[in-house]
């Protein structure tokens, strides 16, 4: 029998377009930056760190076993991390496996061009997109929290709700709740900048003609080490969210990303239409 809840407009076709180029331009840029990592697999604080200088974070191998060393702090990571077997069985002793970056065989001159190039692709479309959202007031109204919304009552409610794996329903699944905007306004607006700020620090070229980047963020090295926190927090972004859809339907939340449409969840699907049978347009993202 066919489903009979109204498919009601959600996203607009600006913002799906950047999610997509997005998803693509961020997965080649992990992928291609674990390539860069390999080269030099220590993270340091400061201006300057070399092999003989304490870091922070490494990831490399001893003896038989691979390891992640954060501090004084050592896990076992052999087989994944440090040291891990390539396709055809050769043991290698790199930070990140051939799966997890491009290119899959060492290379880091080809990983700087994959790099860079995708940098581009990132920056662009991402500045344009954040103007467009601020004249359509998409940013303002979809994605800034309100001050109702700010309440620690607010938020620990819908921390419990997702906790409990109950997702809004009607009306209120048309629009980004609270945990979504959080987490939207901490990429679009402070993890993304500080990815496109730091990686504008490691480059050479860049700091002659902007040497106040490398005092903003306290040396090269310490560009590099917020660059790396940066990117591994997109990565756990990503991984929440595709949770996120997985849990509340992928079908129709990836089906909303492609088309702009929605199915209304049944519950409450009578409360998301005015009493002539329209759907209510207004706040949508």
């Amino acid at each position: 029998m066919p489903d009979a809840r109204p498919l009601v407009p959600r996203h607009r076709l600006s913002t799906r377009l950047w999610h997509w180029l997005n998803a693509l331009t961020v997965i080649i840029m992990v992928m291609s930056g674990l390539m860069i990592f390999n080269a030099h697999p220590r993270l340091y604080w400061g201006k300057a760190g070399a092999n003989s200088d304490p870091a922070w974070l490494e990831i490399g191998s001893t003896g038989n076993r691979g390891l992640v060393r954060i501090g004084s702090v050592e896990i076992p990571t052999t087989g994944v991390l440090g040291l891990w077997r390539d396709a055809n069985g050769v043991e290698r002793r790199r930070a990140f496996p051939h799966w997890a970056t491009i290119p899959s065989g060492y290379s880091l001159s080809s990983a700087r061009l994959w790099h860079l190039f995708f940098a581009w692709v990132l920056i662009v479309p991402g500045i344009a997109y954040l103007l467009w959202s601020v004249i359509n007031r998409h940013l303002r109204r979809d994605l800034l929290p309100s001050r109702a919304e700010l309440r620690p009552s607010a938020i620990w409610h819908d921390v419990r709700q997702h906790a409990r794996l109950r997702f809004p329903k009607g009306q209120a699944a048309l629009r980004y709740n609270i945990l979504q905007k959080l987490a939207y306004c901490a990429v679009l607006l402070l993890i993304l900048p500080l990815l496109v700020l730091t990686g504008l620090a490691m480059s050479p070229a860049m700091d002659a003609g902007w040497p106040w980047l490398l005092d903003l963020f306290g040396g090269r090295q310490s560009a590099r080490s917020l660059h790396f926190i940066a990117m591994a927090s997109l990565v756990g972004f990503i991984l929440v969210h595709l949770i996120m859809v997985v849990l509340a339907g992928p079908w129709n939340e990836i089906r909303s990303m492609i088309t702009g449409r929605f199915r209304l969840p049944p519950e409450e699907e009578d409360q998301a239409t005015h009493p002539e049978g329209e759907v209510r347009r207004e706040h949508l993202p």
